[in-house]
């Protein structure tokens, strides 16, 4: 549970966990760039900027460049708290990019020049990064034995708020190691420092918790009972993901206990919240849940329900393997069935065959051999058409499977991945990059029910995604209210510039046309750049088709120096299609952190 609240950086813990409570990931973002002014202002002298940086920054690229400089910089002048703080830095950017062995080695410098420098706020700080770090690759017993370290630094420093949260996430650890007497231990003292110092979100995260564990004690109404305290409190914090989690623990905690009743109650309630709130993984566990909970209750019906319902919600790479799985469920349950009627048949003619014997031998003889030759081509053909249908069902899902990867990545990249498992990173040299951005965005979604907003998105970014098909452009991803694309990718191309300025002439024309009852008419910006990218996928799971490079950065500066129904492009498209393409030449425009860049409107 901690990874959903508690993040342990270099400055307070408290502003960074309020900031992301309260979701305003736009302001880190900002407070990022304004780090980056200050520090070159300072004439990239003074490293607090660098260290501060580390708080604010999550893009994993940035902190790996600027981590890098930061070691030089210490390095140079042999500073060991600022070396301790440069290795954490760059290690936490191995550990956004998913590399965890990586992120260990630099986290481990990190702790011995924290050691040498003698600060106990930086060891405590180190310590705990890498309990973080064995926490995230599942080693829960080296996970403890850091946070324990981390705990006996903490006690001597004055930081209530990180000496709770290590103690807590000892306290997790414990518990997913199975040592309920330890993780009860940890987890109430926990709560007592909360306590202590009215955090009343850590005391919710405890109480969560000590339900978890009471359950495993079989204390059913305590459990109960500390379970929805916590979320009576997470509920005031909008902490929605974490109250489905614990809901979803205790309903497989009641499975186990052979409760089916309970469990269904409890997943019921944590189905119903993730559904409201649209948390796509705690809908997908929550349908599993129910999927297994009614195939305990012998309800086969339901069970598929639910579990074709949690396979729609799972990412489409490992739908694949889900499928194939509900396909080997359902074809040993049924073959289970079809084995038993056999076995009774065969029981049955047993019994009769005997009994045939004691009156006349040789003639219920061959009646029994009759029957058995019939039940035997019975029980074939019977065999032979289910794996038949067996067959047909499984090549549906991974047809369909094969369909939604290929919604999510290009087809080259998707082929592959199937066929090697992971996925080289691209160079292109002339990629054309499209940003959108309406106009009030923010504003108009205080205002307006979030049913409206979506739907209202939705109507607008289904509509763009016509349009990019129909130019053969690839969509990358969206933010928010902004909508990226690019063309000349993943197969270059020579028209990708006119493709893409065509398309972004449609998407303009589509948001001036009249709109239908209840679709929220918008504003749009739209910027444009032409440039080298490189293009690829990361991570392991949950996987995007993504390109980075300066293009990137420069296209999305023309969308937010352009104006409303205006597209603006950069000097640089308009030598490729000025020739095709009517455009106003705007002037030399300063753009941040960029430099003077010419623009242009498309008439």
């Amino acid at each position: 549970m901690k990874n959903l609240v508690f993040f342990f950086l270099y400055f307070s813990i408290c502003n960074l966990a309020l900031a992301q409570a309260m979701d305003e990931s736009s302001q880190i973002r900002s407070k990022a760039d304004s780090i980056k002014e200050l520090y070159y202002a300072s004439g990239e002298k003074n490293l607090d900027h660098l260290a501060s940086f580390m708080v604010y920054e999550a893009n994993p690229d940035s902190l790996l460049k600027y981590g890098k400089i930061y070691l030089e910089k210490a390095q140079r002048d042999s500073l060991d708290n600022h070396l301790s703080s440069a290795y954490s830095m760059i290690g936490y950017s191995y550990k956004y990019k998913g590399d965890l062995s990586k992120a260990l080695e630099y986290f481990f410098e990190s702790l011995k020049y924290a050691q040498k420098s003698g600060s106990m706020k930086a060891q405590g700080r180190s310590y705990v990064t890498i309990a973080d770090t064995y926490s995230a690759s599942k080693n829960s017993q080296n996970a403890a034995i850091y946070y324990r370290k981390s705990i006996e630094v903490l006690e001597q420093e004055s930081d209530s708020t990180s000496l709770g949260s290590a103690i807590f996430n000892a306290g997790d650890e414990y518990l997913k190691l199975g040592k309920l007497d330890s993780a009860l231990l940890f987890v109430e003292r926990a709560q007592l420092i909360f306590q202590k110092i009215d955090f009343e979100l850590g005391q919710a995260y405890c109480l969560g918790n000590l339900g978890m564990i009471l359950a495993e004690y079989g204390d059913k109404l305590t459990s109960e009972r500390r379970i929805n305290e916590a979320v009576a409190i997470l509920e005031k914090y909008e902490e929605y993901y974490p109250i489905s989690v614990y809901l979803n623990y205790m309903s497989n905690i009641y499975l186990e206990k052979g409760d089916r009743i309970s469990a269904l109650t409890y997943a019921q309630r944590s189905l119903d919240l993730a559904g409201k709130y649209g948390l796509k993984d705690q809908i997908s566990e929550a349908n599993l849940l129910l999927s297994n909970i009614y195939e305990a209750l012998n309800n086969s019906t339901k069970a598929l329900e639910y579990y074709k319902k949690h396979i729609q919600y799972r990412d489409s790479v490992n739908n694949i393997q889900a499928v194939q799985e509900m396909a080997n469920l359902r074809t040993d349950y049924e073959v289970s069935q079809k084995q038993a009627e056999v076995d009774l048949l065969e029981s049955a003619a047993t019994i009769a065959t005997l009994r045939a014997k004691r009156q006349t031998l040789l003639l219920y003889g061959v009646l029994v051999m009759f029957i058995l030759v019939g039940l035997l081509a019975i029980g074939t053909f019977r065999r032979f058409k289910f794996e038949k249908e067996t067959k047909k069902i499984i090549e549906e899902e991974k047809n369909r499977s094969d369909q939604l990867l290929l919604n999510i990545l290009p087809e080259e990249i998707a082929d592959e991945l199937k066929i090697h498992g992971k996925v080289k990173a691209h160079r292109f040299n002339s990629v054309t990059v499209l940003f959108t951005d309406f106009k009030s965005f923010s504003t108009m979604a205080e205002e307006i029910s979030p049913e409206k907003l979506v739907e209202s998105i939705d109507y607008y970014f289904k509509e763009f995604d016509r349009i990019t098909d129909k130019y053969g452009l690839e969509k990358i991803k969206t933010i928010g209210d902004s909508y990226m694309c690019a063309g000349g990718l993943p197969t270059e191309n020579q028209r990708n510039a006119f493709d893409v300025v065509q398309a972004a002439q449609e998407m303009m024309e589509f948001t001036k046309k009249p709109k239908p009852e209840g679709i929220v008419p918008f504003e749009m910006r739209i910027g444009i750049h032409t440039g080298p990218i490189v293009a690829g996928i990361v991570g392991v799971k949950k996987w995007q088709y993504d390109i980075w490079g300066d293009t990137v950065n420069i296209a999305s500066r023309m969308e937010s120096n352009s104006q409303e129904g205006k597209i603006n492009i950069s000097g640089k498209t308009y030598e490729i299609i000025k020739d095709e393409f009517d455009c106003e030449y705007r002037g030399s425009i300063e753009i941040k952190n960029r430099g003077i860049w010419d623009m242009y409107f498309l008439k």
